[in-house]
């Protein structure tokens, strides 16, 4: 199944490091952008009671809402990792992973960690030239997502991206900006 909705160029991918910050990220990002809901280390009846004051903010603010993990939480607009309806997304971290996502049925691919990120630290990252190979000519949208920032993002822009993804950048220290350029923002 095909998309219903627009597929975003923005997303906030959440997790239990964020705390209160999560509230700030949602009103930060633009209409239009992708909340990827993880919390993985909450337990079920908290990570729905959870799920269910993200899906409220996603709905007033316009924004797409991607459940990951197994259990259903609640009204979503897809799923990331698994097979499921609405929009699918798939993470790699190579480039088998990619082909193999795109085979799975991903409508799009989160590919990281391209740069440095708290989220893994001392995990090898992409970098530029091989994140550039890993997504030649794959027949899906790819989303950055390792250290990304605006700035970053446009840099990408040259490799094919379509869009960029962050914990932090959504959630800055205040001489911090999120703020976008060019087309892929």
């Amino acid at each position: 199944m095909r998309p219903r909705h627009p597929l975003p160029h923005l997303w906030l991918m959440t997790d239990e490091r964020m705390g209160d910050s999560l509230w700030k990220a949602l009103e930060r990002l633009p209409r239009g952008s992708g909340v990827v809901f993880r919390h993985y280390g909450l337990g079920l009846a908290e990570r729905r009671a959870l799920f269910a004051k993200v899906a409220n903010v996603a709905r007033r603010r316009g924004l797409l809402l991607v459940r990951a993990g197994a259990e259903r939480l609640g009204r979503e607009d897809g799923v990331h990792g698994r097979r499921g309806h609405g929009i699918r997304t798939r993470a790699a971290h190579s480039r088998r992973e990619a082909v193999a996502g795109t085979r799975a049925g991903a409508d799009m691919l989160f590919v990281s960690p391209v740069f440095a990120t708290r989220s893994h630290p001392g995990a090898r990252a992409l970098g530029r030239a091989r994140l550039g190979l890993m997504i030649r000519n794959l027949p899906v949208p790819v989303i950055a997502l390792g250290g990304m920032n605006g700035r970053r993002a446009a840099s990408l822009q040259p490799l094919g991206i379509y869009g960029w993804a962050a914990i932090d950048a959504w959630t800055p220290t205040p001489s911090s900006s999120p703020r976008k350029r060019g087309p892929i923002s």
